[in-house]
């Protein structure tokens, strides 16, 4: 570094030397003369750009392109072209090298792949209250995936590399780029197909979003992890033998752990607790076989699979046959293992393995070593999901904040597979409509839906099918889109093509009205000018002439000869009074400042108003944010809070930092418990004592119910003083009974 003299330079310099030469291996041993120059080149550059330039970390810029190389190499199997663009993905932005430097030295197609990263990149100066920044940035990335799918791929590994590295940002920073990593670019991997980089992001984000929980998950797995080795090593052994009788040629069988954020979402999701996650591992068999024995070799596997081990009969999943959408095939069956637990195996082609863990690169590396031009079933799926992705970017109607949250609803979700009566097979995402169904098949039919019968029963339009649906679609003649339509649709494509529809049908409205309200001010001999329109428009309160003509059309907007002369005749509005009048809404409008906190201070002012959010109801000792709303001051939140996520990714911009006076609180606030477990007899009475009676706790309301099967459940709102009353309260219920389960409620 220019700064640095000495030992220290030397330093720098022997660490950078032995950095890039690591990169130089990863590439591989034989790598071609001109490839290595152009690499050295692309180095020489980025070293020269950042030179003088350190992360928050403190360490040398430099560093993190290299890095982000290194992740595109050896994680993502990518060759030349993108560890140049890695290493040069910041200097456009961060420096005074220009695109037409880079295009000069290293040609078009790197310049093009440069600029698409720097676009991603770039922060808007002025941020409309429509929109975030966080959005526009995820719009001009998710515009790159109809150009050049190694902008997405290196953008995902420089995130990764981020997510690495950010201990060292504020904590306000690690949960917004923690939230925002959550929200799109770990769904947007899973897409891709990249299974590893998606599972660590995931991991990290909790890490930083929730970390006392990621470190209790984590000591667990620990702790168990001799036990779980052990079950393994049982379930493995006779299985390997019998494998290796059949005369398949198995690469490997392993025991792999669910990631942390998958056992926690489990968790959540069945109200569990870690030790009731009895799944908490995967078995893996990979077989090497050639392409047209792939899926035969599969099925033979399951075959001795299911003779030793009790297959559950509603748990193969068969993606040999129709792969998702992101390349992913494997045959999924769970089978009851030793002492009763239940395993999750998956069986795999050395092929489908690879294309699991690094997704799109290593399916666009197979199909170029492939001496046949024949698709495979991921490259008919992958296809079609990346039409529907140019189909959604498509549609220049949308706001940033719509286009990222259909991206994520449409083609970031999980999917569910319906047929048609002829038996063709159409990948939906979950919770699609028949409508969605009718729109996936032909533009036209989806226009014309009345209905649907689903597995032979009569249903509406807005019905929700589930997978293996058989769904044949009901029509009229003529087109009966309505607005309507837009709630009950779930799939980008269908929202698209009902929004044509209705943009179509308005414009032709539009003309109608026009040509009415031309008539009617010839029949009363009114000039039909664009100043006169405007004064009409003025009255009715219409910005845009379109909608104004439609609802004219629409007969939502009547007149006569008196009310035209009333409005075209009638003065100019003062703009002095309307001046006046806007001067006094903004001065009555405007909130009082309250005085000092005596709960909460919120950034460095301590005199902006503020308010819990019901949504989480935030105690002292929560980890808490601030959320900047419009109109209502700002809202505190919990950062575990279920809507933590969406308002972290989404508005950045509005958060700030925000935490709890450490001088104690006389104040109660408000939050609820969740109660369960086997009935008994006074159990509700022996609860409501200790809430009111031995804790001292007020109560503001309690509904607790017993179920047929022997249980009771229910939730109690209280009023605590802190988090450490509540967990006082929360462990002297538990202790009341052996089989009753606590928890705090959102």
């Amino acid at each position: 570094m220019a700064l640095l003299q000495g030992p220290v330079y030397e330093a720098y310099r022997s660490e950078l030397l032995k950095r890039y030469k690591h990169l130089l291996r990863s590439l591989g041993k034989n790598l071609p003369k001109d490839k290595v120059k152009i690499v050295r080149d692309a180095f020489d550059m980025a070293a020269r750009a950042h030179e003088g330039t350190v992360r928050k970390s403190g360490e040398p810029y430099i560093f993190h392109p290299l890095a982000v190389a290194e992740i595109a190499v050896t994680e993502l199997g990518l060759g030349v072209t993108s560890v140049v663009c890695a290493l040069l993905h910041d200097v456009v932005e961060d420096t005074d090298i220009t695109l037409e430097d880079i295009e000069h030295r290293f040609g078009p197609n790197v310049a093009s792949i440069i600029d698409g990263l720097t676009k991603i990149s770039t922060v808007f100066e002025t941020v409309d209250k429509d929109y975030s920044i966080q959005a526009e940035n995820f719009k001009k990335m998710l515009l790159t995936l109809g150009e050049d799918l190694k902008v997405i791929l290196i953008k995902l590994c420089d995130r990764l590399h981020n997510m690495r590295t950010l201990g060292s940002v504020s904590e306000n920073t690690k949960l917004k780029i923690a939230s925002e990593t959550l929200f799109i670019y770990a769904p947007l991997a899973h897409r891709l197909g990249l299974n590893a980089i998606k599972t660590e992001m995931e991991d990290l984000s909790l890490k930083f979003t929730n970390p006392g929980l990621y470190r209790e998950i984590s000591d667990k797995l620990v702790e168990t992890k001799n036990a779980r080795q052990r079950y393994v090593k049982e379930f493995i052994d006779p299985l390997k033998s019998e494998l290796e009788k059949s005369g398949l040629n198995i690469v490997e069988i392993k025991g792999r752990p669910k990631s942390i954020y998958s056992i926690v979402k489990k968790m959540e999701k069945q109200q569990i607790p870690f030790e009731e996650v009895y799944d908490a591992f995967a078995i893996r068999v990979i077989v090497d076989s050639p392409l047209f024995l792939e899926k035969a070799d599969c099925w033979k596997v399951y075959s001795i699979v299911a003779d030793m081990y009790r297959s559950h009969t509603n748990r193969l999943r068969d993606w040999l046959s129709h792969p998702k959408s992101n390349g992913y095939s494997a045959l999924h069956t769970t089978v009851l293992g030793p002492k009763g637990r239940w395993v999750e195996v998956q069986i795999r082609s050395k092929r489908m393995d690879d294309i699991a863990e690094r997704g799109l690169a290593a399916h666009w590396r197979y199909k170029a070593v492939s001496s046949k031009t024949v698709s495979t079933p991921q490259d008919v799926a992958f296809d079609n999901w990346l039409d529907a992705v140019k189909e959604t970017l498509s549609n220049s109607d949308l706001s940033a904040l719509d286009l990222v949250s259909e991206f994520r609803t449409s083609l970031l979700g999980e999917e569910i597979y319906i047929f048609t009566p002829k038996g063709d097979v159409k990948a939906l995402p979950t919770g699609a409509t028949a409508l969605d169904f009718s729109f996936s098949i032909h533009t036209e039919l989806g226009k014309r839906t009345l209905g649907a019968k689903v597995n032979n029963k009569l249903v509406s339009i807005q019905s929700t099918l589930k997978n293996g649906d058989i769904v044949e679609i009901l029509t009229t003649s003529k087109s009966r889109v309505t607005r309507d339509w837009l709630d009950i649709a779930k799939t980008a494509r269908a929202k698209s093509k009902i929004r044509e529809a209705l943009k179509a049908e308005r414009t032709v409205k539009a003309r109608q009205g026009k040509l009415v309200l031309e008539r009617l001010f010839r029949k009363h001999q009114f000039q039909f000018t664009d100043s006169n329109i405007k004064k009409l428009m003025h009255h009715f309160k219409y910005q845009v002439q379109p909608e104004f003509f439609h609802s004219v059309a629409e007969g939502q907007i009547r007149l006569n000869r008196e009310l035209l002369q009333k409005i075209v005749l009638k003065k100019a509005i003062d703009t002095a009074e309307i001046g006046e009048k806007l001067t006094n809404k903004k001065t009555t409008s405007t909130a009082t400042k309250r005085k000092k906190s005596d709960q909460i201070i919120i950034g460095d002012d301590y005199e902006m108003p503020y308010s819990l959010s019901k949504c989480c109801h935030p105690v002292p000792g929560d980890p808490i944010f601030g959320f900047v709303t419009v109109g209502e001051g700002v809202k505190v939140h919990r950062t575990t809070c279920p809507n933590a996520t969406r308002l972290m990714s989404q508005y950045g911009y509005r958060i700030i930092p925000a935490q709890w006076r450490g001088d104690g609180y006389q104040k109660a606030f408000d939050t609820a418990i969740a109660v369960r477990g086997i009935d008994d007899v006074g159990i509700v009475s022996r609860i409501t004592d200790i809430i009111s009676k031995d804790m001292e706790v007020n109560m503001k309301s309690i509904n607790i119910s017993s179920n047929e099967d022997g249980t009771f459940g229910g939730k109690i709102e209280v009023m605590i003083y802190d988090l450490l009353h509540l967990e006082q309260l929360i462990a002297k219920i538990k202790a009341t009974h052996k089989y009753i389960e606590v928890m705090r409620e959102d």
